[in-house]
């Protein structure tokens, strides 16, 4: 069970960096409709972490609280990036695209875990959640570069 618990603490860490990464990217996106976007991704993230939050508590163990120092240290370098290049909105979302790639992989790593029946089905809307909203961001971004 605590191998368990440890996977779903990192998720929850993903989750949280998540949530925190697409604040910030909210408050420097130009467009209004990217604001909007960036948000929602970032309202989803926080349910999700709370979400697993609870599953960890319902089996036991204790749940995580914070991001990673990982997701902190890519947060600083996108702003300093963003500075130098621009705070563009296709630049922005070529980060967010980034920082997708690393949740994806962490998401895809934690199905790939002999997760229990009652958690795998959350683990697994989560993922759904997040692969649909990776591609919408990889569409604008696209658009943006046209």
């Amino acid at each position: 069970m605590a191998d368990v618990i440890a996977v779903l603490n990192d998720l929850v860490e993903t989750s949280t960096d998540g949530d925190r990464g697409f604040r910030k990217a909210a408050e420097d996106a130009q467009s209004e409709e990217l604001k909007a976007l960036f948000i929602e991704r970032a309202d989803l993230c926080a349910r999700g972490a709370r979400e697993l939050q609870d599953a960890i508590q319902g089996m036991g163990g204790k749940p995580g609280t914070g991001g990673s120092l990982a997701g902190s240290l890519h947060r600083g370098w996108v702003d300093v990036r963003l500075s130098i290049t621009g705070r563009t909105d296709r630049g922005i979302l070529a980060e967010c695209e980034k920082a997708e790639d690393v949740a994806k992989a962490r998401y895809e790593a934690a199905l790939a875990a002999d997760l229990p029946d009652d958690v795998r089905p959350i683990v697994e809307r989560h993922y759904d959640v997040l692969i649909r909203m990776h591609e919408r961001i990889r569409a604008l971004r696209d658009a943006a570069s046209r």
